[in-house]
């Protein structure tokens, strides 16, 4: 089904000077313009291309990639302010409009700001929204412990990160949980540690589970020492913090993982490291 703010797959149904027709099903065709036309494309040729309207409200298809689709969030730069609202950067020639009665507070231009991206029902607008909690938390989460789920940084807060999961739901990743640094707007694979009574998430950056635990912390060990020319000098006898910076994990994240490389045969421990065998 065709939809505007999202990508595409249509057909090539005729091709003219200044680009390409595609066929849109109930709009008829949609153009993709030349200039983002690959090359020795023909009719008939299917292509996935984004849909959004251009600086004149027409309907246009681009094989350039926005920041965020509709029904999505994303942490985006304001370019400028007028009397109508905030408009931002979203990887487009046109820009994404924020309406200010969408706005938390007044947005300023240079400053990044989390917003939802939206499709205006009464003109087929793209639009986004700062006011962000009104898209989150709508339905039961349908998860169980150990579920995989894709998570965008939000913020930092007194208990730990906020996180945004699946584009649906909050979540949080506690301080005493957190071993690597995470920049706000990072998107990253995470895994449900817990559905709360109160129908919040609470998430962790490693399979729930001893077993699976230790397999991921021996790879993330073993990929360090592939590229520390085999060799780390951290031991038993580290300082916490020193393994934390360079490995970002807790020591005994680090002990554990280094017996089961050592009981797998695939590492010496030496008196001041362990290296690669």
């Amino acid at each position: 089904m065709f939809q505007i703010g999202k990508k595409n797959t249509l057909k090539v149904i005729r091709k003219v000077d200044f680009g390409f027709y595609l066929d849109a099903e109930d709009y008829d065709s949609v153009l993709l313009p030349k200039r983002y036309a690959p090359e020795n494309l023909q009719e008939g040729d299917e292509l996935e291309v984004f849909i959004y309207l251009d600086s004149e409200d027409r309907i246009i298809a681009t094989t350039e990639t926005p920041f965020a689709e509709v029904n999505e969030f994303a942490y985006l730069t304001v370019k400028e302010v007028n009397k109508y609202g905030a408009y931002l950067d979203w990887g487009l020639p046109k820009d994404l409009f924020v309406p200010y009665r969408e706005q938390k507070m007044r947005m300023t231009a240079g400053k990044k700001y989390w917003v939802y991206v939206y499709v205006d029902q009464d003109s087929d607008r793209i639009a986004a929204s700062a006011k962000i909690d009104k898209f989150l938390d709508k339905y039961n989460p349908p998860y169980s412990e150990g579920d995989e789920v894709s998570i965008q940084i939000h913020s930092t807060t007194e208990l730990g990160t906020k996180v945004i999961v699946d584009s649906l739901y909050w979540g949080i990743i506690y301080k005493n949980e957190l071993f690597e640094q995470l920049s706000v707007g990072e998107t990253k694979v995470a895994y449900i540690k817990k559905v709360r009574e109160d129908l919040k998430l609470d998430i962790s950056l490693v399979k729930s589970g001893y077993l699976n635990k230790i397999s991921d912390i021996e790879s993330h060990v073993l990929t360090a020492l592939e590229q520390n020319e085999g060799f780390l000098p951290l031991h038993d006898k580290s300082d916490a913090e020193e393994i934390k910076n360079l490995l970002s994990m807790s020591k005994k994240s680090f002990k554990m993982a280094v017996g089961g490389l050592y009981k797998a045969g695939k590492i010496l421990i030496e008196n001041n490291g362990i290296r690669l065998k």
